[in-house]
């Protein structure tokens, strides 16, 4: 069996999956004929980011897959609640959870407005803890349980928390979630572990709130973060979690050789990603331009 044919009918729940890095991930699975529900809240066109929850739906089935698109903001529990439920009566189970929706906010503390920190926590931290909750029950009856989320690994060096205090904590939040999962839901044979970029990604975050899109020819493009989830999903749940993984260092160690096609100008040095520890493998050179020295 290869590995596309593994998730063949597989119920997925993913959140802020309607463009980006969740939206690459979601067709990733909907090749293989995964049925995936998209939590996001862009039902209307927005004036600075390509998409709603609607175009993604379309886009993951004409990749193979079935897609439900439910209008959600994971900040509310009632919300949540009512996603989870809807997934189920539609798909029969939940087998695959994808913590992918996050706030972001670059700022020191005295610039941190705490509306923003709200968000961040409301959404990184608590959202994650929520979801990740909420289909648990139906976890223990899926079919090689996995929770995955996109956050970093817990990498306790001031370099990280000085510069943006509130947004690391949040993006730590959802990797303590992790780190706890895992163990609680051991014995359980479902699996929770968190994938990480190496470089900087191309999205809409980062043209639009981050570093302008002059930062894209160093990015590498959203489908790298969807390979290394496929991996990381098509493992056996009760043998593989707990693990943090860096997206570039996970597919080396697969057997991938040709990082080209994952970059969006090969003629460009690569950025590297915040978050990233000192001692992860270079599979190409990275600039890091956070701390040039």
């Amino acid at each position: 069996m290869n590995s596309d044919e593994l998730f063949k009918g597989k119920r997925v729940i993913i959140s802020g999956g309607s463009r980006g890095i969740g939206l690459s991930i979601a067709k990733k699975l909907a090749k293989g004929g995964a049925k995936i529900s998209i939590l996001a809240k862009t039902a209307e066109p927005h004036p600075r980011l390509p998409g709603t929850i609607f175009t993604a739906a379309d886009e993951i089935e004409k990749c193979g897959g079935k897609a439900l698109p439910i209008v959600t903001d994971i900040r509310h529990e009632e919300q949540i609640k009512s996603a989870v439920e809807k997934t189920v009566d539609e798909f029969g189970g939940i087998d695959i959870v994808i913590n992918n929706a996050s706030a972001i906010s670059l700022t020191p503390t005295t610039y941190t407005e705490m509306k923003r920190f709200d968000l961040m926590f409301s959404v990184n931290v608590r959202g994650t803890f929520m979801l990740s909750k909420e289909c648990i029950p139906h976890l223990m009856k899926g079919n090689n349980p996995h929770i995955l989320s996109l956050s970093p690994p817990l990498d306790m060096s001031p370099q990280w928390f000085a510069p943006s205090l509130a947004y690391t904590m949040s993006k730590f939040g959802m990797s303590q979630c992790i780190l706890g999962l895992s163990e609680e839901l051991r014995s359980e044979g479902i699996a929770a572990n968190a994938l990480w970029p190496h470089s900087i990604i191309a999205t809409a975050a980062i043209g639009n709130t981050l570093m302008g899109e002059e930062a894209f020819p160093h990015c590498r493009k959203p489908e790298i973060i969807a390979d290394a989830a496929k991996i990381i999903l098509s493992k056996e749940a009760k043998k593989h979690t707990g693990n943090f993984h860096i997206d570039d260092e996970l597919l080396s160690n697969e057997g991938i050789t040709d990082f080209s096609i994952y970059r969006m100008d090969v003629t460009k040095p690569l950025w590297k990603d915040f978050f990233v520890p000192k001692n992860t493998p270079q599979v190409e050179p990275l600039l890091d331009i956070m701390n040039p020295n």
